[in-house]
């Protein structure tokens, strides 16, 4: 399933045409987010619960790393690990994933991945970055080499060895990495475009923007494709069930892919739900055929809504919709079946 998702997700960057990348070039999201599974003993070994949550009222969880293409939305690989414990942070689950760059890339993230060891592993690779700027890490403008108005190229030096790294791997980095910094709006980005004639720093601001898509893709996949609860009992059917998952998703970006360049548009203009519902509908109805009408009429369907450009959208991170008024269970599900034998049905919180 695992080579299946990749062959897709390779399939597409192979012919994505130029007009589609950012001045020519590939455009690589990078992101993490979890995902829960059954509470089984099987699932509770390989991915424990959080230890804020009591022996058998919690789920088994997992942390996700993925790598998505910008340009049309296919995951190109994806790191999967426990949420907690050595080893296990994006970090290290992103390490296994730099396979996935090639060199003349361009990576896009959050400031999380703004660390000097990130950063000069893509520069060995010949791998481009356009990050956020780390909250632990001042900029200081007045500093280093003046490009212009809160713009400037400056010389990291190295920190002090990780603990996961050997001597050996800590001595081939670099003592000093010379990278720019831009303020952009309200927000510092760190990148390897070191020369602003090039790229200006509004150029490197509308890239950023695009990030956002990375969220919008872990959405589409958790929860209009329902991944966010897996249902398999063991962990070796969850990391199965994990790839389905993502050969569905590639599939329908396929699909989105193929319409978007029947229609003359850009595959991030068309809505994912709606190819879902259009493709769910088309085969429901055995309209399945190989003629070039047929497949005519399916991306032309799949072409009609397009996804609302809304730069600068604000809206408040809260829930219109009110829960049920009942308390959460704080005790093992047998144990609450048992007190309620016993005790009968606690009363409901009051509103």
């Amino acid at each position: 399933m695992r080579a299946l998702a990749g062959d897709i997700g390779r399939l597409l960057g192979v012919h994505t045409p130029a007009g589609w990348c950012w001045r020519g070039r590939h455009v690589k999201l990078v992101d993490g987010t979890t995902i829960v599974m059954p509470d089984t003993s099987d699932n509770q070994g390989e991915y424990p619960q959080p230890e804020s949550q009591k022996r058998g009222i919690g789920f088994p969880i997992a942390r996700l790393v993925g790598v998505i293409s910008l340009a049309q939305g296919a995951v190109l690989d994806v790191a999967m690990g426990p949420y907690k414990g050595k080893g296990t942070g994006e970090h290290a689950l992103f390490r296994e994933l730099l396979s996935s760059f090639a060199r003349g890339d361009v990576m896009v993230a959050d400031s999380y991945y703004c660390s000097y060891f990130l950063v000069a592993a893509l520069m060995q690779m010949g791998v481009d970055f356009v990050f956020e700027q780390h909250g632990a890490r001042d900029t200081d403008f007045r500093t280093g080499e003046k490009l212009g108005c809160h713009d400037h190229r400056v010389s990291w030096n190295k920190p002090v060895r990780p603990e996961w790294m050997t001597p050996e791997e800590y001595v081939r980095f670099p003592a000093q990495l010379a990278v720019r910094e831009a303020r952009v709006g309200k927000k510092t980005l760190v990148t390897s475009f070191l020369n602003p004639r090039e790229v200006c720093k509004r150029a490197l601001g509308k890239l950023f923007l695009q990030r956002w898509n990375v969220e919008l893709d872990l959405r589409n996949v958790k929860t209009t494709l329902g991944m966010a609860m897996l249902s398999c009992k063991s962990p070796e059917m969850c990391e199965k069930e994990l790839w389905v998952y993502m050969l569905a998703y590639n599939l329908i970006r396929l699909l989105m892919a193929q319409a978007a360049s029947q229609a003359g548009v850009l595959p991030r203009e068309l809505s994912f739900k709606h190819t879902v519902q259009v493709w769910l509908a088309w085969s429901q109805k055995q309209f399945l055929s190989v003629a070039a009408e047929d497949l005519t009429a399916l991306f032309r369907l799949i072409a009609l809504v397009r996804v609302g450009m809304r730069p600068g959208r604000i809206e408040p991170r809260a829930v219109k919709q009110r829960p049920k008024p009942f308390p959460r269970l704080q005790t093992p599900r047998r144990r609450a079946r048992r007190n309620i034998r016993l005790y009968g049905h606690p009363q409901r919180l009051r509103a």
